[in-house]
């Protein structure tokens, strides 16, 4: 099992900041090499600055579905609204956060 970091409330990687039930995903942050539900919870948790994926970092598997545990790409990840895996739903408004986890 991948451990997550940060203000977790269930093991299926929900924060105290996004918790309703499609807020299922942690994002392994670039900097510290550790998945967290959110950047509030990486901000809160951490001293350093935030490093974020570049474009031609897409193809690795750092975004970690929390129902099933499966690593995905962040390609793979920004071009779906469900796990390749088992299917379950991702929160669709997350792409609106995307700037702080990725260069687009």
């Amino acid at each position: 099992m991948v451990e997550i970091y940060g203000n977790t409330v269930d093991n299926e990687a929900r924060c105290t900041h996004y918790h309703s039930m499609v807020d299922i995903i942690a994002i392994k942050f670039k900097c510290c090499n550790k998945y967290y539900p959110c950047y509030k919870c990486h901000e809160e948790n951490e001293k350093h600055m935030t490093k974020r994926w570049s474009e031609s970092e897409f193809d690795q598997r750092v975004v970690l579905c929390g129902v099933c545990q499966y690593e995905m790409k962040i390609s793979e990840y920004m071009m779906s609204e469900a796990c390749p895996n088992c299917a379950s739903h991702f929160n669709t408004r997350c792409l609106y956060h995307y700037h702080h986890y990725f260069e687009i």
